[in-house]
């Protein structure tokens, strides 16, 4: 029988889970060298994102009933409610990742963090619906909607809430830290390493608003998470469209190797897995959308960085 009620998929090859644990620990430990030549503000903010991903992700578990992770090497807590260390790794790489992106482009802190969110999300998008099917995190469909909608509730068996969950995580994280960082304290030492943790707990509580008593209050009117989701995709597009007009190009700047390896591993290893185990089979649709996700990812990053670089060109000249 398959591992879960509903799911038609087994567990995947054995190698499946050490496989992806063991390169999410390359890809931080890459950042973290990074980070590390960049000065401590930079190592703080990629540990502050490793440290809130497992919050986050120990909160989620804790408090959602059915939603379990499956068993890599390393996992913190007790089951059911353990968590893989490589989770946090992944919200740390991407989140630290994208910021190394926006930041070469001068941009304002709100449009910075919402492109932040978008080149998260695009990851996100792809990654969840064939991360789900190969058992890496389970939500309980059974008690939540229907057997019967395992695969096909939502976006192809990932709640909408989830996506939410992610463009709130990801925004407020980059927005406040970057708020933070420009504070007249910023000249001290220990504001500089203690800003992410600051950034942590404003984030908490403004995630706490906007996924309870906002999330709440919406629904009186039957704004579902579909609809939020949609809404601040649109709003986090528009400000990121306005915020690149408000650009100052940094010609300082160089886009190290992680910038391209992270969001690269994440949509190629993941596509390989979406035709490898067959999940393309499934649903035309998902395929669509997958195969979509993947390009529009590689184009974002490309687009980006030729844009860069022509402009460094022409300031140089």
């Amino acid at each position: 029988m398959p591992p879960f009620r509903g799911m038609p998929y087994h567990y995947p090859p054995a190698f499946c889970y050490p496989l992806t644990e063991v390169c999410m620990y390359i890809l931080f430990t890459l950042c973290c060298i990074h980070a590390w030549k960049k000065g401590p503000g930079s190592v703080a903010y990629l540990l502050g994102g490793l440290g809130f991903g497992l919050l986050l992700e120990y909160v989620n578990v804790a408090t959602s009933a059915g939603y379990v992770y499956g068993k890599f090497w390393v996992m913190l807590g007790a089951a059911p409610n353990d968590i893989p260390l490589c989770i946090g790794m992944g919200w740390a790489v991407i989140m630290y990742t994208a910021r190394l992106v926006t930041d070469a482009f001068g941009l304002p802190i709100w449009a910075a963090a919402a492109i932040d969110t978008l080149l998260a999300i695009n990851i996100d998008l792809s990654m969840d619906v064939v991360a789900y099917r190969l058992h890496m995190w389970h939500w309980d469909w059974e008690n939540r909607a229907g057997i019967e909608f395992s695969l096909t509730g939502q976006w192809f068996g990932v709640p909408y809430g989830n996506f939410y969950g992610w463009l709130l995580v990801v925004f407020y994280y980059a927005a406040f830290a970057r708020w933070l960082e420009r504070s007249s304290l910023r000249r001290f030492y220990v504001w500089r390493i203690s800003t992410p943790l600051l950034s942590i707990l404003l984030s908490q509580v403004a995630l706490y608003i906007s996924l309870f008593p906002l999330a709440d209050w919406l629904r009186r009117f039957n704004v579902t998470s579909a609809h939020r989701f949609m809404a601040l995709l649109i709003i986090f597009s528009v400000m990121a469209v306005a915020g690149f007009r408000k650009r100052r190009l940094n010609v300082t700047v160089h886009l190290p190797l992680v910038t391209w390896l992270v969001p690269a591993w994440f949509h190629v290893y993941f596509i390989c897995w979406f035709f490898g185990a067959g999940f393309y089979r499934e649903n035309g649709w998902m395929t669509f959308w997958s195969v979509t996700s993947f390009a529009a990812g590689l184009l974002i990053h490309w687009l980006l960085y030729r844009y860069l670089h022509q402009k460094k060109r022409a300031l140089a000249a």
